[in-house]
């Protein structure tokens, strides 16, 4: 958390509040494919070690901006043992694992425990819309029956059912749920959960999941960001939440204006489709998606350009 100095009210040192198995700039991986839309785990190895020259802090595999929804089961353990495997213990890796089905959710966080991955990260069942008593339910079934840490993943604009505070801190209390990424983007939410994740007796990690807000997110005392612009500045991100980490937040702030556009315009289209463009762009993969998403259009084109210059990423594609 943030320490005041009692005499002069400034800011002396920053302190965050947990002791999380992992800090800073968590990339949310994009699913590399060919331009018919197969995998192409050539481009996944480019990808990962990509990320460890840059210093990226973690990796999500086969999350939201992965394209979960539209791989099927085998694709979806191919991408996560590929994953872990060039990797090769050089940065964390954590799974991608949850679905509407409990029973699916339990299947492939079990796997992700044996393929090697550090962690899981399991979102609200989406469609189903379940009540908080189902959502409790859910999470701390897959808790008993994957022997693997958890990572909650709270996304209502994607879920439509929302998980509460209290339903996270009450979940917290369970051994191996170990932290929650926020993708609410509500910074009156995020202070509560910093306030009350502060009473518990064990750590838990605190991550934001909305990469416009995630500044103001680590102000308050989160532990990291899952983002997806770390996808195309991965540096720059790391970079920004080392700055937040070691209290220099003047640093983090100008990194962070640098990043505004990118922050934004990689959603100016439902995600992951102005990302991948711009990661194609930058030489690392081909721009392949899956329906029912479809490619970036020319006017989204322009403005991913833009927010990447601003950044100062150039082109490397030849």
């Amino acid at each position: 958390m943030i320490a005041l100095d009692a005499h002069s009210g400034t800011i002396t040192t920053l302190v965050f509040c947990t002791d999380a198995m992992i800090h800073g700039s968590i990339v949310a991986l994009v699913t590399p494919m060919t331009t018919a839309g197969a995998l192409d785990f050539a481009a996944l190895k480019r990808l990962v070690l990509f990320h460890i020259q840059e210093k990226t802090d973690a990796i999500v595999i086969v999350g939201t901006t992965g394209e979960s929804p539209v791989v099927d089961m085998n694709e979806h353990r191919q991408l996560i043992e590929k994953c872990v495997e060039y990797a090769d213990k050089k940065i964390p890796v954590i799974a991608g694992t949850g679905a509407n089905s409990t029973a699916e959710a339990i299947e492939l966080s079990r796997f992700a425990k044996s393929a090697g991955a550090n962690a899981a990260l399991s979102v609200v069942p989406y469609y189903n819309k379940p009540g908080q008593e189902g959502i409790y339910r859910h999470f701390a079934a897959i808790a008993e029956q994957a022997d693997i840490d958890m990572i909650l993943y709270n996304v209502p604009g994607r879920t439509v059912a929302d998980m509460s505070n209290d339903t996270t801190l009450k979940l917290a209390e369970i051994p191996n749920i170990i932290g929650i990424k926020d993708a609410t983007g509500d910074i009156a939410r995020a202070s509560h959960l910093v306030e009350e994740v502060r009473t518990l007796e064990r750590p838990f990690a605190l991550y934001s999941g909305d990469d416009m807000t995630a500044l103001a997110s680590l102000f308050l005392g989160f532990d990291g960001v899952i983002s997806v612009t770390a996808n195309v500045a991965p540096h720059l991100m790391h970079k920004m939440c080392a700055a937040m980490r070691t209290g220099h937040f003047d640093k983090a702030r100008e990194i962070n204006f640098s990043l505004a556009g990118l922050h934004r315009n990689l959603f100016v289209e439902t995600s992951p489709g102005p990302v991948k463009w711009a990661v194609a762009e930058l030489g690392l993969t081909e721009y392949g998606i899956r329906l029912p998403l479809t490619k970036l259009g020319e006017d989204g084109q322009q403005k991913v350009a833009a927010a990447m210059r601003q950044a100062g990423i150039k082109k490397e594609k030849t």
